[in-house]
């Protein structure tokens, strides 16, 4: 069957304005578009939801290849939904196709977190405020819980990813090693497994048939021969990587150049600029190491206020990773020097989103070309499956972070024998949040409510004990 969007191109018209396989620059602009609105509820719920328009509806590209893109995307820093739109807007339209689809992907949730982090910064003190993030904090909780069980399913296949997964755990909650270097760890250990051909470290790509129906390639727009744009070269990979290097950091080496190192705008994009790079296993295992260093190092942010910024990025379209926006409006909202706070923290947001997502545009343009050298390597995919067992006991530990500065009102920091952690003191337990966050966590985990009505509900919980007098 012809997929359902090719047009008739027997008129010299619709030749002009459609390439080879038959779909119009526009149509695409829009369908991208209705995607990117549409993305809601974290990189699975967008990737469904790309595969439903693009592979089941509109036929533009086929089950294999589809997969095969997002195979590659995880083995990127980033988001790999972002970078999968950016991967198939290349393949139908050349650069600017993945130009438009990456763009058109962040955009609503750039511009909501925006409002939002502005209504934050002006009335975040205003008790109906508070108490609907009251609410918020307890669903986030229970959400990244979720995360943590979902994931661990998926990843934890035999006795030693597990162990990768609670070496990781000890290793960032009770001695504090950061981020970048459990990563590190874990890819050389599972790079060597791969090399040894050890069976642990077999990886499928974590990923199961997206749908029980298979749309072939063959029978697609885009068909199963690669696009003669597709194909590598050296010069064109040399020319995209200058100038979107450029395009990344140039706004780093300018702002370090004229305001110095200890400016919150040249933190911001030296912050942003590495976290871009070590982004592997999606937003909530980055969150982890971005909240300890946003709330321990630079003080941008209180611990409470994190779990703020992950429920307006779940609440709204787009990935997860946009938290980090809100962690940059508010970086430069409380450091704004001679700029009205307001100003500073819109170009300290924009700043953070700059620098986190112009990367990805740089992944795709110049690595996809050359992925099919990498398609079936053991070395890689076996780094790939460690790295996403060390996730699970990251965001494990983000969980527990979470738990302890929602729950607790007052923690007491263990600094000793090599250890640095943070023990809740007991009696400064809020019940009502406690009770919020079992709530929420027995409705997801137990009763599968989606996350957007678990969200809703608990703001609205918040703001109902807010009315009765029960919270602040």
């Amino acid at each position: 069957m012809a997929p359902t969007s090719t047009p008739d191109m027997t008129t010299a018209s619709a030749h002009h304005h459609a390439p080879a396989h038959g779909i119009p620059f526009g149509e695409a602009v829009r369908v991208w578009a209705k995607i990117a609105a549409l993305s809601f509820g974290g990189p699975a719920g967008q990737i469904a939801v790309m595969h439903r328009i693009l592979v089941e509806q509109k036929r533009w590209i086929g089950e294999a290849r589809f997969l095969h893109a997002l195979n590659y995307c995880m083995l990127l820093p980033g988001p790999e939904a972002q970078q999968l739109a950016i991967y198939i807007g290349w393949l139908l339209h050349k650069t600017k196709g993945g130009l438009v689809a990456g763009t058109l992907f962040v955009l609503p949730g750039f511009v909501s977190i925006m409002v939002l982090s502005w209504i934050y910064a002006a009335y975040g003190n205003v008790g109906v405020v508070q108490a609907l993030f009251f609410g918020l904090k307890a669903a986030v909780l229970a959400v990244v819980l979720e995360a943590v069980v979902r994931i661990g399913r998926r990843a934890l296949k035999n006795n030693i990813m597990v162990g990768l997964a609670a070496a990781a755990f000890v290793a960032i909650f009770f001695y504090g090693v950061p981020f970048p270097i459990i990563i590190l760890t874990a890819g050389v250990i599972g790079f060597l497994g791969g090399h040894y051909r050890h069976p642990a470290f077999g990886a499928d790509g974590g990923h199961g048939k997206a749908s029980d129906r298979e749309y072939s390639d063959a029978d697609s727009a885009l068909g199963d021969q690669l696009p003669a744009h597709a194909r590598a070269t050296t010069a064109w990979s040399l020319k995209i990587a200058a100038v979107f290097l450029a395009l990344w950091l140039a706004p780093v080496l300018i702002l370090l150049a004229t305001l110095g190192t200890g400016n919150v705008f040249s933190q911001i994009a030296v912050f942003f600029s590495k976290m871009a790079v070590v982004t592997f296993g999606g937003a909530y295992a980055v969150l982890a190491y971005v909240a300890q260093q946003a709330v321990q190092h630079y003080g941008w942010l209180k611990p409470g206020e994190m779990l703020d910024g992950l429920g307006m990025a779940e609440t709204t379209p787009g990935p997860l990773i946009m938290v980090l926006q809100f962690v940059g409006f508010m970086a430069a909202f409380r450091d704004a020097g001679t700029l009205p706070p307001l100003l500073a923290g819109t170009l300290g947001g924009l700043l953070a989103t700059w620098v986190t997502f112009t990367p990805c545009f740089l992944w795709i343009f110049v690595g996809a070309p050359f992925i099919e050298l990498v398609r079936d390597n053991d070395k890689l995919n076996g780094a790939l499956s460690a790295i996403t067992a060390a996730v699970v006991g990251v965001i494990l530990n983000l969980a527990v972070w979470f738990a302890l500065h929602t729950v607790f009102a007052q923690v007491v920091p263990v600094r000793r024998y090599g250890l640095s952690f943070d023990l809740p003191v007991l009696s400064s337990v809020d019940p009502w949040a406690l009770a919020l966050s079992l709530a929420a966590a027995i409705a997801i985990l137990r009763f599968k409510v989606g996350m957007i009505a678990a969200l809703i509900a608990c703001t609205a919980a918040g703001v109902v004990l807010h009315l009765a007098g029960l919270i602040g």
